[in-house]
């Protein structure tokens, strides 16, 4: 992404990350471009945009995969300018029927086509950034922890002293679920790679499980709750690692399914549960205003704290994608966005 920069459209313009197309490799569809800025409706807030951030959603938007997402993000070509969806931000403009926020607040929150100098908002959507952290901290927060935090406490309904194992916990919403999951006073084992499992273990696991030496499922213990984020394991596995009566909460899918793409065993999760002691579910994570502000308590209690692998100016977005598709971060990877 080291090409000059594209202009398209007249004056009023923003830099952006632009995918006319969809594809598996972040080289060849992402691009910088010069775009018209986007005007705001009545109910609606414009961002300044100083940071955003890529995960695993930010791949699937970009590749248009499993099929499935392509009835949202567009049957041939993607409908937005950029897969981005996270992001923090200063209030640029609101909307005449826009009173909870007033240009200059500082926010963060999830919306559309974030990897821009500037996003539409909705109020609903976005809540004050916390204070304690940079631009670049806050843009990793909303869909991952989110995701984390109705995995854990809504849908795992984890309580003080049950033991909890999350896979894939060195990743975006893994890093999340251990300091959530130990928050709430549980027992964590968290399963990683090698490199990374004294960092979950600074976040509040109280065992730790390297995947690449044993079988995390073969053992003897059982537990009340298994959050699965890595997605990779058979739904018959996990149970049999499942306490009889404990809740499974399927967050990740991930296989190379063209059409599914993993989401088959989220629904044979679904079908299989009303007829077992075990509760097996999956759910799509609600981004709203509400969860965002339940988090920003826990930020500035210091309960939670977003762990940030790497920042990559903008125009790197492409290279911060496939550092991820590569599997070597810890935590999430953020975009900052040049200051005027």
């Amino acid at each position: 992404m080291s090409e000059p920069i594209e202009t398209i459209g007249g004056t009023g313009t923003m830099v952006a990350v632009v995918q006319e197309r969809y594809g598996a490799e972040p080289e060849g569809v992402l691009r910088l471009a010069r775009l018209a800025r986007p005007a705001i409706g009545p109910g609606e807030v414009l961002v300044r945009v100083s940071a955003s951030s890529v995960d695993r959603g930010t791949w699937h938007l970009m590749a248009g995969l499993p099929y499935a997402v392509r009835p949202v993000s567009g049957l041939r070509r993607p409908k937005l300018p950029n897969p981005g969806r996270n992001f923090a931000g200063v209030v640029e403009a609101v909307g005449s029927d826009v009173t909870a926020f007033a240009p200059g607040d500082e926010v963060y929150g999830t919306a559309a086509a974030t990897l821009a100098e500037y996003a539409v908002a909705r109020p609903d959507r976005i809540a004050p950034k916390p204070t304690g952290l940079t631009f670049e901290e806050a843009a990793t927060v909303p869909v991952s922890a989110l995701t984390a935090l109705q995995a854990v406490r809504d849908k795992g309904k984890l309580q003080e002293g049950q033991q909890v194992l999350i896979t894939g916990a060195a990743g975006g919403v893994g890093t999340f679920a251990v300091q959530l999951a130990h928050a709430l006073g549980a027992r964590v084992t968290a399963v990683a790679s090698s490199a990374k499992l004294e960092a979950v273990r600074v976040l509040g696991a109280s065992h730790v499980i390297d995947y690449t030496r044993e079988d995390f499922l073969a053992g003897p213990r059982r537990y009340d709750v298994i959050i699965d984020v890595a997605g990779n394991r058979s739904l018959r596995d996990l149970r049999r690692a499942l306490a009889s009566r404990g809740r499974l909460v399927i967050t990740g899918g991930e296989t190379n399914g063209l059409w599914l793409g993993g989401t088959d065993r989220q629904l044979r999760a679904q079908m299989l549960s009303p007829f077992v002691g075990q509760h097996l579910g999956t759910f799509i994570a609600s981004e709203d205003a509400a969860g965002l502000r339940d988090l920003t308590a826990l930020i500035d209690t210091g309960a939670l704290r977003p762990v940030v692998d790497r920042v990559y100016p903008l125009a790197e977005t492409a290279a911060a994608v496939r550092r991820l598709l590569d599997g070597r971060v810890t935590g999430k990877l953020a975009l900052a966005l040049p200051a005027e």
